[in-house]
């Protein structure tokens, strides 16, 4: 059930990526290049001078991050003894991204790759188990995580939504059936683990583990390192906790189901239109349920995200009069949110207001 891979050291032979470059090496551009090096995608970086990046490159380890959130977590882990590279681009949803043969080659010249797992990134084993680089290591952020399966937040709804009628929970096993039928795109689980700030600690942890292991001469400074990030989030998680303490409600509808782990741990109850994949779009059945259950709870504000069509979230909200608001699952930054020097923190701290201010409608 839980579906995890140890921290890994892989020297696999390379046939499938040898074919991968050769098939990528026709028609290749620049564009195709899906990464986002720390200094340019990141504007609360700063930027080493010349010199200092000509007298410390060779020194640095060269990181590889899957989506967003483990690129934001790994770079305050390795601070300036490392290169952190973003895989998936800014903008792009990462549920069905997969790599060019330029992104694998990069893989292959690295000294880490930190992903999530949990079924979030299809593309990993295949990649891992083709590659010829026996000196990488790759660790999977959330292993030693309870990870949910995907019908399992709906039945933590049923046990945290003392107030809810037959109806409800009638949507709630319609819910728990489309969780089962969309759930294969994760394997059946459910990876949205970093959007817990509690578990986002666990990751962070993982991700320092990795770091010491490649580099352990660094040990100590890596410690520190995700010691100042971890006590960010330790703030962040009060922030969390006390401002959706005595709510209204409890319960919150989504466009996707991303939000299981942020429910369960401060006592929410997550309605969502779609499964786990968030361009999942919900049959007329599954539309009318929603907008059924929205209407019986007086919900007043349907939730979307940034990456994906609004036109579901905003067709329902328009059957009910209600408005719509964004709820960021951070599966990746906009060009506009880097531009204003959006990050991990200041993104939840909006999700927080988002919801207090649904909450207590």
């Amino acid at each position: 059930m839980k579906n995890r891979r140890d921290p890994i050291k892989v020297g696999i032979g390379a046939s499938f990526l040898s074919l991968m470059l050769i098939l990528g090496g026709c028609g290749s551009n620049a564009s195709e290049v899906a990464t986002a090096p720390a200094s340019t995608t990141d504007p609360n970086t700063q930027a080493a001078s010349t010199t200092e990046a000509v007298t410390t490159q060779a020194e640095k380890l060269k990181v590889e991050t899957s989506f967003y959130p483990m690129y934001e977590f790994a770079r305050h882990v390795g601070g300036d003894l490392a290169d952190v590279e973003l895989l998936v681009p800014a903008g792009t949803e990462p549920h069905d991204w997969e790599p060019t043969p330029q992104d694998i080659a990069k893989i292959e010249e690295a000294d880490l790759l930190i992903y999530n797992g949990a079924g979030m990134e299809s593309w990993v084993d295949q990649v891992l188990d083709a590659s010829a680089n026996g000196d990488l290591v790759a660790v999977e952020a959330s292993q030693g995580i309870d990870i949910m399966e995907g019908s399992e937040e709906e039945e933590h709804d049923h046990e945290h939504d003392e107030a809810a009628t037959e109806e409800h929970d009638h949507d709630h096993e319609h819910e728990e059936e489309a969780g089962h039928a969309h759930s294969h795109d994760h394997g059946g689980l459910d990876p949205h683990v970093w959007l817990s700030p509690a578990l986002a600690i666990e990751e962070v942890r993982s991700i320092e583990a990795a770091f010491v292991e490649k580099d352990p001469a660094h040990a100590d400074q890596y410690k520190s390192n995700a010691d100042a990030y971890i006590a960010e989030l330790e703030k962040l998680d009060t922030e969390f906790k006390d401002g959706l303490s005595g709510t209204k409600r409890t319960d919150f509808v989504t466009q996707h189901t991303a939000f299981g782990y942020l429910a369960r741990e401060y006592g929410l109850t997550q309605v969502p239109i779609a499964g786990l994949s968030p361009e999942q779009e919900p049959s007329a059945q599954e539309m009318a349920e929603i907008v059924e259950f929205a209407k019986e709870h007086d919900v007043k504000t349907i939730f979307f995200e940034t990456l994906v069509s609004s036109k579901v979230a905003e067709a329902i909200a328009s059957e009910i009069g209600a408005k719509t608001a964004v709820l960021n699952p951070l599966e990746g930054l906009t060009d506009e949110e880097i531009a204003a020097g959006e990050d991990y923190l200041s993104i939840m701290r909006a999700n927080l207001k988002a919801l207090q201010a649904a909450l207590n409608e």
